[in-house]
């Protein structure tokens, strides 16, 4: 009974925290929201009036379907909800419709469909090992994980603010991870095989939940020193999960290759005209490179090694979608940024494969290749540094090593967030909710590695607490000075090269943590 009772209060304290998260995010339904609200009504009156076939020929707005075929067919299921709101959306003709229906539609569906989302938590949140067995709710590593993830800030802005719909896609990655901890194998390739046809950025760390699907699954022993038992090769494991793929696949595209159209959607899924940088550059390596050719031409025009009139015009900080050329530097081609972020995936892939760590392996490749795709992907948008926070959230509260390196990768990403919600109105919000989220997650593990030695060394915490003089510079100072109208994207420029070498940082940082450590005994018997 005293078991029983354990486990009801584990559920309210879950549920209210769902709750909270819910209602904070019905209050935030009158914000700011970008074009990607656009985007999701084209996408609706697209597919709820033309037949598959058109879908993805369909150009009458610029914001044409760029998604695989299951988010198209999810879109198909929500305009049959929201032509009950108002028929007026599902108008294809009818560009930036934003009637008061639309939008309590369009920020109520987000918010109905994050159930996914807080049931994947949930799940996480059971395969945390509880042994600090804290007697205070508040410092157990399943409600600090639970508040981590529910409440996430970088989630909260871009899916409830910003608007897109990253809460369950999110939750089909954390369900499959959390699957895949319970030895339910089988299950969380079904549902990482869904969520790549649903959003195809999530190939990224599809070498993770290859190489451990092989190592753990197919395999099925281990010799006494850990390395792999060839012999233990199951032909009916690697089948199973061959006819998994092949029939997600086939229920995908299959309508497309039958109507000769693979290709055209292809091209519409990887659009490599954008050009290197997305309108303002995610804080990558980019960021830093293009940093140098800015400085570089400026230096070389001031002591006229460069002609003025050969040099192009500032177009990679207008904040447009494009390509442009370096001035001094190489100028990337997308198959250089292929290459580089091959090699920075492959030496997380191999220590998955030759020291393996069960889950926290898993876990630690995962977050790995998420991330080096952010640093050397091709035009990469800055909100996919929440596919390495939001993982790396389960690997903190475990590690005191990991939870450093997580509390220094989430408040540069999410920082680097900030520009997403220029308008005045959402100012105090995204400051206040930043302010409230990184609090909580400084204090509620520094309380659980208490035992353990400080989380961050001096120059880690000065170069975060930098960040706060660089928002008062970028959102109060800037716009008073009279550059703001000379050099409109100093503020960009600025956050993103600052953030960048945080985001740099913590990438390298947790490479070393991963490549230098050692097995222990008990992990190589597994």
């Amino acid at each position: 009974s005293a078991g029983r009772a354990m486990a009801a209060g584990g559920r309210s304290w879950f549920r209210a925290l769902a709750l909270g998260v819910s209602f904070l995010k019905c209050l935030l339904i009158p914000a700011y929201y970008s074009t990607d609200f656009e985007v999701h009504r084209n996408w609706l009156a697209i597919t709820h009036n033309l037949p598959l076939s058109q879908w993805y020929y369909e150009a009458t707005s610029e914001w044409t379907l760029d998604y695989p075929p299951f988010f198209a067919w999810f879109e198909y299921a929500l305009s049959h909800v929201a032509k009950y709101f108002d028929p007026k959306m599902l108008v294809i003709e009818n560009l930036n419709y934003t009637s008061r229906a639309t939008i309590f539609f369009q920020r109520f569906s987000v918010i109905f469909t994050d159930i996914l989302f807080i049931y994947a938590v949930r799940e996480c949140c059971r395969c945390v090992n509880g042994k600090r067995a804290a007697k205070d709710i508040l410092e157990k590593p399943t409600f600090i994980l639970a508040v981590l993830l529910l409440w996430n800030f970088g989630l909260l802005i871009v899916d409830h603010i910003h608007f897109q719909y990253n809460g369950f896609l999110f939750g089909l990655m954390l369900l499959s991870v959390a699957r895949l901890c319970q030895k339910r194998y089988l299950e969380g390739a079904l549902l990482f095989a869904v969520l790549l046809h649903f959003k195809h950025i999530y190939m990224y760390v599809a070498p993770a939940y290859g190489i451990y699907l092989l190592r753990s699954y197919c395999f099925t022993a281990n010799n006494a020193d850990g390395s792999l038992k060839w012999r233990s090769f199951s032909f009916l494991h690697v089948t199973l999960l061959g006819l998994i793929v092949c029939l997600v696949s086939a229920l995908s595209l299959g309508p497309f290759i039958v109507l000769g159209q693979l290709p055209q959607v292809i091209s519409r899924l990887f659009p490599f005209k954008r050009g290197l940088c997305h309108a303002y550059w995610a804080p990558n390596f980019w960021a830093l490179y293009n940093a140098m050719d800015k400085a570089l031409t400026i230096f070389g025009l001031k002591c006229n090694f460069l002609d003025p009139t050969k040099i192009p015009k500032a177009s990679m900080t207008g904040g447009l979608v494009q390509e442009f050329q370096h001035t001094v530097l190489p100028s990337v081609t997308p198959l250089a940024t292929l290459i580089c972020t091959f090699i920075s995936i492959l030496p997380s892939v191999f220590c998955l494969w030759f020291k393996p760590q069960g889950p926290r392996g898993f876990l630690q490749c995962l977050v790995l290749c998420a991330l080096s795709s952010f640093m050397f992907g091709w035009h990469v948008h800055e909100k996919a540094i929440l596919l390495a926070i939001l993982p790396l959230s389960l690997l903190s509260v475990q590690r005191a090593k990991d939870a450093g390196i997580y509390l220094i990768l989430t408040t540069t990403g999410h920082f680097s967030l900030f520009p997403l919600l220029f308008t005045p109105p959402e100012l105090p919000i995204k400051i206040l909710l930043m302010l409230l989220f990184t609090v909580y997650s400084f204090s509620s593990l520094k309380s659980l590695f208490r035992r353990e030695r400080p989380l961050l060394n001096w120059l880690e915490t000065i170069y975060l607490a930098q960040l706060v003089p660089l928002e008062i510079f970028c959102e109060i100072i800037f716009p008073l000075t009279p550059w703001k109208g000379h050099f409109p994207f100093v503020p960009l420029l600025l956050t993103s090269v600052y953030c960048a070498l945080g985001v740099a940082y913590a990438w390298l940082k947790l490479y070393v943590s991963v490549l230098t450590e050692r097995i222990p005994v008990r992990h190589k018997a597994e």
